[in-house]
């Protein structure tokens, strides 16, 4: 007959404090078996011998009850955790993105103000108040200028330039009620340079007058000369810049026959242009480019054609400036 099975052992309930090893079997526990002691890595404290009834008897084959294992009688050192590698290399990836949205924000940041601050040095109006000083004369002013269809009836014209005034202020080249009007946005420099047709017939004096005003300032200037007309207001015509020993050397201010005065709002500069014949003849009735212009004018100036003459200068010479200022707007040297 096989005797029951002897009960295994329960598992231990507790840990015992670190460096506490209890080598002493547990209550109930089952003695070992009689014969050779078993190979464990421990050794029991007290030898448990059974009754001589049971040394003779034969146990029968079965499975021993499993003894105690070091990590039930003794603590378990809690081992120390190394960071596997591909942690590692995450964390370090975190820190260079960081670093580098860190330094990518400060670049943004300084590239951002620094475009800002560059197209703000090359804007239209920083361009354009600085040009009568960093654009040749040959530029602002041609030599020649084309004008195809823009005499009476579409015929082309073809002028000559006679002479450039020296570059000077406002108020000598301005009569003082039209520097008046202008006084909103101030006059830092004014230009001028007188043409001749090809038969030498008409003179006509451009001018390119430089402010200081920004570009709310050159809207209003804009608007307030369109809405009350002061463009044809015979007190407000430009002046002449007659020179000796030329076709111009009698162009005055009672040769005065035609005018525009023209304020661009994309650059800071007022257009002006004013023509007469070149004959010295005195014209007792001047008329805006607009009136002389027109199909059933009958004045001598619009007889003469001298209201194309004034406006086909002013707008050569105002699409010449707005392209070099163009130019060097998207260019910057």
């Amino acid at each position: 007959m096989v005797p029951p099975r002897p009960e295994q052992p329960p598992a231990a309930t507790r840990r015992r404090p670190v460096g506490a090893v209890d080598l002493t079997p547990r209550p109930g526990a089952a003695p070992p078996p009689a014969g050779p002691a078993p190979a464990f890595p421990y050794a029991y404290q007290h030898q448990h011998q059974p009754p001589p009834q049971q040394q003779q008897q034969q146990l029968p084959p079965y499975v021993l009850p499993r003894p105690e294992t070091p990590a039930e009688t003794t603590t378990r050192l809690r081992p120390i955790r190394t960071r596997p590698p591909a942690r590692t290399a995450t964390a370090a990836a975190c820190v260079v993105l960081g670093l580098g949205l860190i330094g990518g924000a400060a670049t943004g940041a300084w590239l951002t103000s620094d475009s800002s601050a560059d197209a703000a040095a090359h804007s239209t109006y920083t361009v354009g108040r600085s040009a009568w000083h960093s654009v040749p004369v040959d530029t602002l002013f041609p030599r020649t200028l084309t004008g195809d269809g823009a005499g009476p009836g579409g015929a082309d014209r073809v002028w000559t330039r006679i002479a450039v005034a020296p570059d000077s202020g406002c108020r000598a080249g301005l009569d003082p009620l039209l520097a008046r009007t202008l006084g909103p946005v101030g006059c830092a420099r004014m230009l001028r340079a007188t043409y001749t047709d090809a038969t030498a017939s008409s003179v006509t004096t451009v001018g390119l007058i430089f402010t200081e005003g920004d570009e709310a300032a050159m809207k209003a200037l804009n608007t307030r000369f369109t809405g009350q007309h002061l463009g044809r207001r015979t007190d407000l015509m430009p002046r002449t810049y007659p020179v000796k020993g030329t076709a111009a050397a009698g162009f005055g201010d009672r040769q005065r026959a035609s005018w525009t005065v023209h304020v661009l709002t994309d650059v800071p500069v007022v257009v002006s242009a004013v023509s007469g014949f070149a004959d010295g003849r005195t014209v007792t009735d001047p008329q805006p480019v607009d009136r002389a212009m027109a199909a059933n004018a009958t004045t001598a100036a619009a007889q003469a054609g001298l209201g194309n003459e004034a406006k086909g200068i002013a707008d050569r010479i105002e699409r010449g400036l707005r392209r070099t200022v163009t130019d060097l707007t998207e260019k910057p040297e």
